[in-house]
């Protein structure tokens, strides 16, 4: 090889060696002033989608046009799912009964639901693929509520991704505490409770209370403590329900481990029971003592002037009696815990 074309060649590899480490200096600087100014934009998309935002040659560009890689056309792509169970079967076809047997409720009220959650709910569609409708989303995240089936397999069953359902399940359970809590879980007419619970036997009731468990995967922290007395994670519901079983006051979120009385004492219904006002100042005579609303409890719960328990030990004949009609008026949160569970 003549001295002239060892030399040409050498320049050649010299002068695109300096061009490579130009160009990664120009990208590292791009980089960091990228990271300066905080922005958070999906560079991958972008540049994919609007080439008019590019700033320079990129690593894989640079490799393109040394001849390392072959340029291909970058294509955005998802699964192929299948929707025709929810589209053209359970929508279409199932009647009431299935409705009430997998998602604890009628379709009339599934679609009243939908209607009312829609202000939390609505989404638009992005130029990767078209968002779930409202009614998908309510209806992934009650069949979640109310089976025991897990995230991949309510995925499959909806033609969704896993971490789709996961999604679903929080933004309508979020929906259902913003918008609906306060509008559902109410006192309502308390003379209406008053009067349901004398038909069954105890005057001047405001409801009953109790404590259930409510199943949960043991968390990583503090475990211990969500184990309750029957050797499962749980954490507690205490839930006041009126004559008919409705809620009409709850609180959630305690270890599974903690008493009902405790719970109950650091409960806002307790302070406000104590103080007086949860209840209209509604008194009756019963023989010479002045009786206020009260609510109904098992022995767990505290005896307060509002808060009436059974009796324990020897019982006289009142005594029983007293207790059987605690009993069956108490009876309404037991059926109200039940249709909770399913």
């Amino acid at each position: 090889m003549e001295p002239s074309a060892i030399i040409a060649a050498v320049l050649s590899v010299v002068n695109t060696s300096r061009l490579i480490v130009h160009l990664f200096q120009r990208q590292m600087q791009r980089n960091r002033a990228r990271r300066q100014r905080k922005l958070r934009e999906d560079m991958n998309s972008e540049r994919g989608t609007d080439l008019s935002q590019s700033t320079g040659p990129r690593p894989v560009e640079i490799m393109v046009a040394m001849g390392h890689v072959d340029p291909v056309e970058r294509r955005f792509w998802a699964r192929e799912t299948s929707t025709d169970w929810w589209d053209r079967i359970v929508l279409q076809v199932w009647d009431e009964s299935q409705w009430l047997r997998n998602f604890r409720m009628r379709k009339g009220t599934f679609l009243e639901l939908c209607e009312l959650l829609s202000p939390a709910l609505k989404c638009q569609d992005t130029r990767m693929r078209a968002a779930l409708t409202i009614q998908k989303r309510v209806a992934i995240a009650l069949w979640k509520l109310a089976t025991p089936d897990s995230y991949r397999s309510v995925a499959n069953q909806f033609g969704v991704g896993k971490s789709t359902v996961g999604v679903a399940v929080m933004q309508v359970a979020h929906a259902i505490v913003d918008l609906l809590l306060s509008k559902v879980v109410t006192l309502g007419d308390v003379q209406v409770i008053i009067d349901g619970f004398s038909a069954m036997g105890f005057p001047n009731c405001g409801g009953a209370i109790d404590g259930t468990h409510i199943p949960i995967l043991g968390p990583d922290h503090q475990g211990s403590q969500y184990i309750n007395r029957k050797g499962y994670f749980s954490m507690v519901l205490q839930a006041l329900v009126d004559h008919k079983g409705r809620f009409t006051n709850i609180n959630v979120g305690w270890p599974g481990k903690v008493h009902d009385a405790r719970v109950f004492k650091n409960s806002g219904l307790f302070r406000r029971l104590q103080e007086g006002v949860y209840f209209p100042d509604h008194k009756i005579t019963v023989g010479d003592v002045e009786m206020p609303i009260v609510i109904l409890g098992d022995p767990a719960y505290p005896l307060m002037p509002w808060l009436m328990k059974p009796y324990t030990g020897a019982l006289d004949t009142e005594k029983e009696l007293f207790n059987y009609r605690l009993s069956k008026c108490r009876m309404v949160v037991e059926c109200a815990f039940g249709r909770l569970k399913g």
